[in-house]
């Protein structure tokens, strides 16, 4: 494929020098590139991309290569390809490690993917796999996903030792149904649908944050900068033989941000960051190349 959404960006091994309130700096176990999970799958049941958006085609086909479990009883999807939560091969119990195993919460979000996408018997042959998932009407978290192991009892397909009933999924399952009935997702929301599909909005500048520290940009986009902090952006584009200062603006939202100016070709912008509500400055410098 071309490319496809993954579930983390890769960051620094040392990405604050300063704490910043409100963030868990989590780390990335391998490659960002090789987590892959089936979230990219709200941005269409959000509006945010149609169905047919060769990005969310190629994505669903590295989703279904990495992540597709067929059980007896239908198909369900992994959570994420670095999954460590669900029983060990050998059948014995999660016990803080062990490996993810198919949710049909999951099998429910392909369903209104599926829907979408124009193909409603495909969402109801899987809303017919989240019912064989459910034995007395219970749906559980996860299922077995490989050969029997009788002295566990856990059977290809069937519930595991996680939680039953998962009301999420069995949430998840009442508006598989209403979606259905409908012909459509039926929490899709219009407004992003006119705004990103329609009218094909795109926000013209780059964003920065520490934990999506781009390096290079195209010329002539602009670029806003996103703290979790209050900040004052100090910058040069002539090694320093002058600066300009910049002063963050609080979104109400949890973010503060800083917009700076677009670079013309082959510009290099250089900044830093002093911390006012903390006294302190950023111990590193942080560069952008325009291309």
């Amino acid at each position: 494929v071309e490319g496809y959404y993954v579930r983390k960006a890769p960051v620094d091994e040392r990405p604050f020098s300063t704490p910043r309130p409100g963030l868990d700096a989590a780390r990335v176990r391998g490659r960002a590139e090789d987590v892959v999970t089936p979230d990219a799958l709200a941005l269409v049941r959000f509006g945010l991309r149609a169905a047919d958006d060769p990005r969310i085609i190629d994505t669903v086909r590295v989703i279904d290569d990495a992540l597709k479990v067929d059980t007896p009883m239908g198909a369900s999807w992994h959570r994420c390809s670095d999954d460590r939560y669900g029983e060990h091969d050998d059948g014995s119990a999660f016990d803080g490690g062990g490996v993810g195993r198919a949710w049909p919460l999951l099998t429910g979000e392909r369903a209104h993917y599926e829907l979408a996408a124009g193909r409603p018997d495909v969402a109801t042959e899987l809303m017919a796999s989240m019912e064989a998932f459910a034995p007395h009407g219970l749906l559980p978290e996860q299922v077995w996903d490989a050969d029997d192991v009788a002295g566990c009892s856990l059977a290809f397909g069937h519930p595991t030792g996680s939680a039953m009933p998962l009301a999420w999924a069995h949430a998840e399952y009442v508006k598989l149904r209403r979606s259905l009935l409908d012909g459509r997702v039926f929490d899709m929301p219009p407004q992003a649908v006119e705004r990103y599909q329609r009218q094909g909005v795109r926000d013209e500048r780059v964003t920065w944050r520490f934990n999506h520290q781009v390096s290079r940009v195209p010329a002539g986009r602009g670029i806003r900068v996103e703290t979790l902090a209050p900040a004052h952006v100090h910058a040069t584009v002539d090694g320093w033989q002058s600066r300009a200062l910049s002063t963050s603006t609080d979104s109400q939202l949890g973010i503060h941000f800083i917009d700076l100016p677009p670079l013309a070709a082959r510009q290099v912008l250089e900044f830093t960051f002093f911390w006012p509500d903390a006294d302190l400055w950023e111990e590193r410098r942080f560069t952008i190349r325009a291309i």
